[in-house]
């Protein structure tokens, strides 16, 4: 833990840092495999909209975990497509630790009735031990229009949030594109992973969206600290907001690992203990809309910040600057102009001395223009305004120097 604090320390000051900004390219192509995977799961496979969305029924059968196997899930879908009803012709069935879910389309309340009948049977259970929940699909519509509606808000409000505490729309658009990345990254996991899409997904996802927010605030406020006095300064822009991200590094992981410790729990015991559940889908988008928001405020928000700042007459000036001053704090003579065939010829003393010194007689020393000197500089005697004569007190004695004790005897 000492070595890591020291490094954390070190970060800070600057003494080690990591080249964030100037590897931009790198992590933008790491974000475009990352999302285009995402993309491709999500038009691909697609979601498994959960039966809150798109409507119908849903069965559990309450078995024990022996029983509940890949062979009875088959039972159950072929006595369900055996029964005739169009709209159980293609029921979805899974799995579970605790027994075996059915979901069909919305059907009538008899047909419901003979479904249930035949599921029974194919397994050997009672009819009344077998749970059905019927859901309109317009309620799940509405559902799903709501969660848009929340979304489209919370994005608004973003954006006018770090537009009014930073006065800086360019602050706003690279949280927003990382906001993006994030809600992306975690809807396309839900396509490739299989899980249902439920209100409790929605849930997981707002909340992200506020977690990945606040990382990104805390390094553009750390990034606007080391840029209040830019002209002072003698680091470029993109130096300094690589400076706030490696000063704020240690904190983000941090926060980042502590907050992800009881998600990845709570996601086992989702899946691997209870099997379905709320507690499964608001676990799953909170881990990875976790992850991805500390990635993207580390490796995205800030060097496109950055990118977008680059043109700024202010910024681009400071940065001739930075990069003038550090020209000449390695090399102090980096200022002196090269020597070239049409340089002019000053008056001065030829440097050398050897044969050819005709031939170097632009080679000369700057000679310094006379001044004037004053007379009481001690630099120049004046003339005397008489003769000088032998002074009268040559004949007396002089005073000396002596002890305290012997003066006046």
């Amino acid at each position: 833990m000492g070595k890591f604090s020291r490094l954390g320390n070190d970060l800070y000051e600057g003494t080690v840092s990591v080249d964030f900004v100037g590897r931009k390219w790198l992590w933008y192509f790491v974000s475009g495999v990352i999302v285009a995977a995402s993309l491709s799961g999500l038009l691909v496979k697609g979601l498994n909209l959960g039966i809150e969305f798109k409507g119908g029924v849903e069965y559990t059968v309450s078995l024990p975990s022996s029983q509940a196997n890949q062979t009875n899930a088959n039972k159950i879908r072929n006595a369900a497509a055996a029964t005739g009803i169009k709209q159980a012709a293609n029921p979805i069935v899974s799995t579970e630790p605790q027994g075996i879910n059915i979901t069909t389309e919305t059907m009538t309340t008899e047909d419901a009735n003979t479904v249930s009948a035949a599921i029974a049977k194919a397994v050997g259970v009672p009819q009344n031990t077998i749970s059905a929940q019927e859901v309109g699909a317009s309620w799940g519509s509405d559902v799903a229009h709501r969660a848009l509606t929340g979304l489209i808000v919370f994005l608004i409000l973003v954006a006018l949030f770090i537009w009014g505490y930073f006065r800086e729309w360019k602050m706003s658009i690279a949280a927003l594109v990382a906001l993006a990345h994030d809600l992306v990254i975690t809807v396309g996991v839900y396509a490739l992973s299989g899980f249902q899409v439920t209100p409790a997904t929605v849930t997981g996802i707002l909340t992200i969206l506020g977690f990945s927010l606040y990382d990104t605030v805390v390094v553009f406020d750390k990034i606007r600290e080391n840029t209040k006095n830019l002209r002072q300064s003698r680091r470029t822009y993109s130096q300094l907001a690589n400076l706030a991200v490696n000063q704020t590094l240690v904190r983000s992981v941090n926060t980042s690992f502590v907050a992800l410790l009881p998600v990845g729990a709570l996601l086992y015991v989702g899946v691997f203990q209870l099997g379905s559940g709320p507690l499964k889908d608001l676990a799953l988008a909170l881990f990875v809309g976790m992850a991805a928001g500390a990635y993207s405020s580390i490796f995205i928000a800030t060097p496109l910040l950055v990118q977008l700042k680059a043109r700024e007459q202010e910024i681009t000036e400071q940065d001739r600057r930075a990069k003038a001053r550090m020209k000449r704090d390695a090399d102090r003579y980096a200022s002196v102009p090269a020597f070239t065939e049409d340089l002019p010829l000053r008056d001065g003393p030829v440097i050398g001395g050897g044969a050819g010194d005709e031939d170097d007689a632009a080679l000369r020393e700057p000679r310094p223009a006379p001044r004037p000197e004053a007379s009481g500089s001690g630099r120049i005697v004046p003339e005397p305004k008489a003769p000088v004569e032998q002074s009268g007190s040559a004949h007396r004695p002089q005073p000396t120097r002596q002890p305290r004790s012997k003066r006046g005897k």
